[in-house]
């Protein structure tokens, strides 16, 4: 029995510049971190000569091309397992629609515990770039690149998305105090909407070409971030997330939407002082920037809203359980 553990992530600025129809012009970057929520897969041998897959529902069938579930099928043929494995999937927060990368986390955690289960290990890297290719190429998901990286490293991270398909994944640097007072100024609450992130994805890849104002100050805005927290500076990064938020509304339609711009402002006048939506928009995890001393309005303004407390993760994907 092999078990892995694959955090999910939150994205402070650069979304949407990690998209190949952007960064193939003039490079990406986002700053992201990991978080201390996970997704975990078991794998493990099966008795009966069949494929057991439990996720939020169960498969069993007797082949590998029979399986629904389009990411596990795409791995399981890529390791070259077409029969006899079991494998569970659980995790921290809802699978569908968080925008916290949570298929990005459940693919590079797949192939870790595979590989593993397989006698095989893999550096961060390589998890990264085989669940790019299978998720881009395989599955030709209207995503970015973001995901599978943080996912994989953990840590908080600086990550390049250069023309000729090179990723530089780069640590943030700052004092742990730094870490833990930024740490300690951000928010988390579940919206409760549920939302395909690969209609919002496949609408802002189209209009790449007419939305490169937003998308350049985007990047510039990931940039700044870094500098702010290089030179200790937090206070200002709440306003960076606000304008990252506001450049982002408009690359497609359903990014936001009345309820959530409601609740945004809301939030906003109860003392936090940005914020954006997690993922590609238009539902799941509304992250806010606030300081202590405003942090309870804002959870009584926000309280028909479900929070998610959490910390930053220093790991990324690992194998905690290996059995005989």
């Amino acid at each position: 029995m092999i078990i892995s553990r694959t955090p999910l992530r939150i994205s402070l600025a650069g979304g949407g510049t990690d998209l190949r129809e952007y960064y193939k012009e003039g490079g990406g970057a986002v700053i992201s971190t990991a978080i201390d929520k996970y997704v975990y897969i078991t794998v493990n041998k099966r008795f009966e000569d069949t494929i057991r897959l439990g996720y939020s529902k169960t498969e069993i069938v007797d082949h590998v091309d029979k399986i629904e579930h389009k990411a596990a099928n795409v791995a399981l043929k890529y390791m070259g397992i077409e029969k006899g494995i079991e494998i569970t999937v659980v995790g921290d927060v809802p699978a569908r629609g968080s925008g916290l990368g949570s298929s990005s986390s459940f693919l590079v955690g797949l192939l870790n515990a595979l590989h593993a289960y397989k006698g095989e290990f893999r550096s961060p890297e390589v998890l990264a770039k085989e669940a790019c290719m299978l998720e881009i190429e395989k599955m030709n998901a209207p995503i970015g690149k973001q995901d599978q990286y943080i996912t994989a490293y953990g840590g908080f991270k600086f990550i390049k998305f250069e023309p000729n398909e090179d990723v530089f994944v780069d640590p943030v640097i700052c004092p742990p105090e730094v870490r833990r007072e930024l740490e300690n100024n951000l928010l988390l609450f579940y919206t409760g909407m549920d939302r395909s992130s690969s209609h919002i994805l496949e609408e802002q890849n189209k209009k790449t070409s007419v939305n490169g104002k937003e998308l350049d100050r985007i990047k510039e805005l990931a940039y700044e971030i870094r500098d702010c927290i290089n030179k200790k500076n937090l206070d200002k990064i709440g306003k960076l997330l606000d304008e990252n938020w506001q450049n982002k509304k408009k690359l497609a339609s359903r990014i936001s939407n009345s309820v959530i711009d409601d609740y945004y402002q809301k939030a906003l006048h109860a003392g936090a002082i940005g914020g954006k939506l997690c993922g590609a928009g238009g539902g799941g995890f509304l992250m806010l920037y606030c300081k202590k001393e405003h942090q309870e309005k804002v959870r009584k303004t926000l309280k028909d809203l479900k929070e998610l407390e959490f910390g930053f993760e220093p790991t990324g994907s690992q194998i905690i359980f290996v059995g005989s």
